[in-house]
C-alpha cells in the first residue's frame, strides 16, 4: 500500500504542467503487472542495513518505473508492444516509457522524500544503470548462436538484468548510509540476483508456451548450455533449429526437446546452483538484520528454482 501511494504521489508530481504525460504514464503503469515482486527488493536491502524498510519506499517506485519502461522498450524491439500500452497509441506508449524510465525516477530521487545528501549519488545510479542495461540489451539483440558461449550470455545478462538489480540494491545501501565496501557488496549481490532472475524468466517463457525467446531468436543461457554439451555435428543441427524456430512451429518443438535433454538440463542446473551459492555467500559476508536477511535469502531461493525437467518436453505447449 505504501508503494502504491508513493507511485500515485510520484505521478501527481507531473501535474498540472504535464497532464498528458501523467495520463500516459499512468496508463502504461496500469497495464504492466509483474509476477515477481520487483519493488520490494530495495525495502529489504534497506531493512537489512537499518532494520527499517519504510525509508526505501521511493526506491521501490524507482525500480518499478524502471522495469515498466525497460519491459515496454524490450517488447517494442521484439515487435510485441501494440497490446501492452492499454489505450495508448504506439508513439504515446513510447514517450510514456521514456518518461517512466529516466525523467520520472530522477524526479523521485530528487524529491523531498529522499535526503539531500544522497540525491546526487542516487541520480548517478539511475543514469549508469541505463547505460549498462542498454549495453546488455544490445549484446542480446546482436547475439549470434554460432559464436555464443555461456560466458558471453552471462555478460549480456549482467547488463540487461544485472544492472537494474545492482542499481536498486546499491541505491538502498547508499540511502541507508552504508559504508562504501558494503554498497559495492550489495551491487555485486544485485548483479548475481539479476542473472538468476533472468534465468528464471527464461524457464517461465518455455513453461508458459509463449516461447518468445525462440520466436525472437534470443540466445539464452539454456541454448548456450545445449551448444556447449553437443558434438560438432549436433551443434550444426541446433543452430539450424534455432534459426528455423523463428517461423516454424515444428522447429520450435524439436528445439525444445533438445533444450530439455537431461545432459543440457544437468549443466544448466549446476550453473544455477553455482550462481545461487555465490548470492548466498555475498549475503553471508554482508550480515545485518537477520529477520530481513532471511527474507532476501528466500527471494534468492525462489528466483533460482530449477523449473524445467526432461519429462516436460511432451507437456510444454509450443506456440
Amino acid at each position: 500500500m505504501d508503494i502504491d501511494a508513493e507511485m500515485q504521489a510520484t505521478l501527481e508530481r507531473l501535474a498540472p504542467q504535464a497532464d498528458a504525460v501523467r495520463a500516459a504514464v499512468t496508463e502504461l503503469v496500469r497495464n504492466r503487472e509483474f509476477t515477481c515482486p520487483l519493488s520490494v527488493l530495495p525495502l529489504i536491502v534497506h531493512a537489512v542495513e537499518t532494520g527499517a524498510p519504510e525509508p526505501a519506499v521511493p526506491l521501490a517506485v524507482v525500480h518499478e518505473l524502471w522495469w515498466i519502461s525497460a519491459c515496454h522498450l524490450d517488447d517494442l524491439a521484439d515487435g510485441q508492444s501494440a497490446h501492452l500500452g492499454g489505450d495508448l497509441g504506439g508513439a504515446e506508449a513510447l514517450l510514456a516509457a521514456f518518461v517512466s524510465g529516466t525523467p520520472l525516477p530522477l524526479l523521485v530521487v530528487q524529491s523531498q522524500a529522499v535526503p539531500e545528501s544522497v540525491r546526487g549519488a542516487l541520480s548517478a545510479e539511475v543514469v549508469k544503470c541505463w547505460i549498462l542495461a542498454a549495453e546488455g540489451q544490445l549484446s542480446d539483440l546482436r547475439g549470434d548462436a554460432a559464436t555464443a558461449t555461456r560466458d558471453s550470455v552471462v555478460t549480456a545478462y549482467r547488463g540487461k538484468s544485472g544492472a537494474p538489480f545492482s542499481m536498486v540494491t546499491a541505491m538502498a545501501a547508499e540511502l541507508a548510509d552504508a559504508e562504501k565496501a558494503r554498497v559495492e557488496l550489495w551491487r555485486d549481490f544485485g548483479d548475481i540476483f539479476g542473472i538468476l532472475w533472468q534465468m528464471s524468466n527464461d524457464q517461465e517463457d518455455i513453461l508458459s508456451g509463449r516461447n518468445e525467446d525462440l520466436l525472437n531468436g534470443t540466445v539464452t543461457y539454456l541454448l548456450a548450455c545445449a551448444l556447449d554439451t553437443s558434438a560438432s555435428r549436433s551443434t550444426a543441427r541446433i543452430l539450424r533449429l534455432q534459426a528455423d524456430a523463428r517461423t516454424s512451429r515444428d522447429a520450435r518443438a524439436e528445439l525444445i526437446d533438445t533444450l530439455l535433454a537431461p545432459v543440457v538440463l544437468g549443466r544448466y542446473e549446476d550453473d544455477i546452483n553455482e550462481f545461487r551459492g555465490e548470492a548466498h555467500r555475498i549475503l553471508d559476508e554482508l550480515g545485518g538484520d537477520e529477520t530481513y536477511l532471511s527474507v532476501i535469502r528466500n527471494l534468492v531461493d525462489e528466483s533460482s528454482r530449477m523449473l524445467l525437467r526432461a519429462d516436460l518436453a511432451r507437456e510444454v505447449t509450443v506456440g
